[in-house]
């Protein structure tokens, strides 16, 4: 005889779940024997007073995961199961620091270059969006995409770079992932099937991008800036089969490359029959005071340029769609490296931002968050030199989401940073995007400031914060 008893308050789960963890239990523990017999579904049902079906339940997931067995005819048995060598389990402890804690942000202020302004996106532009691809694209959202992203897609975002930066690509050219990290990572390593790639990189410059490409094996040289940009001298002199760049808006010194610097690049890539330049043209829908500039793709007359680009600035950074744009013989060499592959993208997302964009909806947001980027990096630049007078000097260059501030202070980077915390303040010093050259001027501390998320009525107190961090 088999005694149990269940409670019937809604409140501790579904009858079955109850009987299912019962004889579970006595199994583990040695109660139930191996091919012990249980009561008939019959016979349970009568003595809990339940329905068979509640019994059935109970027994078909036992069977599930494998605690009994049932013969035809005959009834239900307990499974032979291999016990654990010790008789009870040992609670191993989560290591202490490998926690994550969760903190009160509520009280805390950003002037981080990577984060926006979620407040001003038309989300219902957005969901009007999503609900006509899954309208229109039923069919296509039950089966894997292309290998690159729905041609659709890719369609749609070749025609608005070519209207937007002068970027001259078929949409068979566009790559579409979740970041400018994994489209790297796969040039890197479909260039490594014959040699380990050399690549020069922007010194100060991106430091995650940086860390990345010495994990994948790439050989990484940091190349100084001087006042144009990437140092092409420097650069003329290495061996390096790829530089990665940001023209439009160098990260994080925020340079605009000019055209004789940007000519001085092109030609350095048609010195060798298999190099490239990379361009990463990560926040180029933010100009200021004048038109936009070309990218550097679109002076390219010799398939040199791997242009790459992100949604994360303009809309979200958690919708992670980001893009590149081979040139022809890199195209065909990917296409044959990467057959195998799954994209990564919410296909439904990337339906979703298409016609988004054919609805004019982004256009419109990116022209509205344009101003408002505008008058708010105006309000920071005035309340910071009202606040820091002649100790600061601000490179102000009217473009993208962050600008550098160079602090006339007697700290230290480690000092101003910590300072910093204990304001509760998110800021960036330029010191964590120094890859090599570590140099630092002697009283002087310079940050990258970022603007986009911060409100309007908050930056006079985030202003205040850091003049503690850098000064008390």
């Amino acid at each position: 005889m088999l005694f149990m008893t269940i409670d019937k308050n809604r409140q501790k789960g579904y009858l079955y779940r109850q009987i299912y963890t019962d004889l579970k239990k006595s199994i583990l523990d040695g109660k139930l024997s191996e091919h012990d017999q249980l009561p008939s579904k019959r016979d349970l049902a009568s003595q809990l007073n339940v329905s068979v079906n509640t019994i059935s339940s109970a027994y078909e997931q036992l069977i599930a995961e494998g605690y009994i067995y049932a013969k035809e005819r005959s009834g239900y048995y307990v499974e032979k199961i291999s016990y654990f060598d010790k008789d009870k389990p040992t609670k191993i402890p989560f290591p202490d620091d490998l926690k994550e804690c969760t903190l009160e942000q509520n009280d805390w202020l950003s002037l981080s270059h990577m984060a926006t302004n979620v407040n001003l996106f038309p989300f219902k532009d957005w969901e009007k969006s999503q609900q006509q691809a899954i309208e229109m694209h039923r069919n296509e959202l039950a089966h894997i995409t292309h290998q690159q992203g729905p041609y659709l897609v890719r369609q749609t975002i070749s025609k608005i770079i070519n209207l937007t930066r002068g970027v001259v690509c078929e949409p068979e050219q566009v790559v579409i992932s979740v970041g400018t990290q994994p489209l790297i990572e796969q040039l890197i390593q479909m260039q490594q099937m014959t040699k380990t790639v050399q690549i020069a990189v922007e010194d100060p410059g991106y430091a995650r991008i940086h860390r990345h490409l010495n994990q994948i094996g790439a050989h990484v040289i940091p190349v100084p800036l001087d006042s144009k940009s990437i140092d092409i001298e420097k650069l003329t002199h290495l061996h390096a089969d790829m530089v990665l760049v940001t023209p439009s808006h160098q990260f994080p010194m925020g340079k605009i490359m000019p055209i004789s610097r940007r000519l001085q690049l092109l030609n350095w890539a048609t010195q060798q029959s298999d190099r490239y330049i990379i361009e990463d043209d990560y926040d180029s829908e933010f100009k200021y005071e004048t038109d936009q500039i070309p990218s550097l793709q679109s002076l390219d007359r010799h398939q040199r340029v791997i242009y790459m680009g992100t949604f994360s600035k303009s809309m979200l950074t958690g919708l992670r769609i980001s893009y590149m744009v081979l040139p022809i013989p890199l195209l065909r060499k990917y296409r044959k490296h990467y057959n195998h592959l799954i994209p990564y993208n919410n296909t439904l997302n990337l339906y979703t931002l298409h016609y988004f964009i054919d609805s004019g909806a982004y256009a419109r947001h990116i022209k509205r968050m344009n101003h408002h980027y505008e008058t708010k990096r105006h309000m920071m630049i005035k309340t910071l030199k009202r606040y820091f007078n002649h100790s600061i000097h601000i490179e102000d260059i009217p473009a993208g989401l962050h600008f550098i501030a160079h602090f006339k202070t007697k700290k230290s980077y480690e000092e101003v940073e910590e300072a910093a915390d204990k304001e509760k303040l998110e800021v960036y010093s330029l010191r964590r995007f120094m890859l090599k050259h570590q140099t630092q001027k002697q009283k002087e501390v310079i940050l990258v400031i970022g603007f986009a998320a911060i409100a309007e009525e908050k930056i006079d107190e985030a202003i205040k914060r850091l003049y503690h961090a850098i000064y008390e």
